[in-house]
């Protein structure tokens, strides 16, 4: 119903913003990486959003790009997870993280969100995959799975997410498994 605000920017209080448009305010809730993007109050600022209409209230979410927008709706539409949740996990995490934690079925990634626990991030991998997963640059069919493995063999030796994931990158996109874990190994070591 409502698809896109635009107006001045009348107050900040997370994780709700206050948009005037034309004399009309609008409460509208933001993930945490929308709000850290938002201009000051008093300049003109424009938010996607998403109404949703509840027996006992009538809520606006914004997002400042299409892909937070198009996130938060996949991610409600499973079952379980509502839009506070939703927010949650966008505040949590930027598009781009979530999409490679589903594509890299991570689900320790997603437990670290607050709200998110281990029963609920395994159904967001099963629910998302192949919906998210697909919107960020990474190889698809066996080398996917390749990178999966080699990123879980990292993990496991006690590697942190951030520096697996480093170690990831700079692998040949086509590597297979022992190949990627040698190459990985040596990258980390330097």
């Amino acid at each position: 119903m409502i698809g896109k605000l635009t107006g001045i920017l009348s107050d900040k209080n997370p994780p709700q913003v206050l948009v005037d448009c034309g004399g009309v305010g609008y409460e509208v809730q933001v993930p945490m990486s929308t709000f850290y993007n938002l201009p000051a109050t008093g300049e003109k600022v424009s938010l996607l959003t998403h109404f949703v209409v509840r027996e006992d209230a009538q809520i606006l979410y914004g997002f400042g790009s299409q892909a937070e927008r198009s996130a938060f709706r996949e991610l409600v539409k499973i079952s379980g997870v509502g839009p506070r949740t939703a927010l949650s996990v966008l505040s949590g995490m930027a598009v781009g993280e979530l999409a490679q934690a589903i594509t890299l079925q991570e689900a320790g990634r997603l437990t670290k969100v607050p709200g998110i626990g281990k029963k609920t991030a395994e159904r967001l991998l099963l629910e998302l995959k192949g919906k998210l997963g697909a919107d960020i640059g990474m190889p698809s069919g066996a080398g996917n799975e390749a990178q999966s493995d080699i990123l879980q063999a990292l993990l496991a030796l006690g590697y942190n997410d951030k520096e697996a994931a480093l170690a990831l990158k700079a692998l040949p996109a086509d590597v297979g498994v022992s190949d990627g874990i040698k190459l990985a190994l040596k990258a980390l070591a330097r």
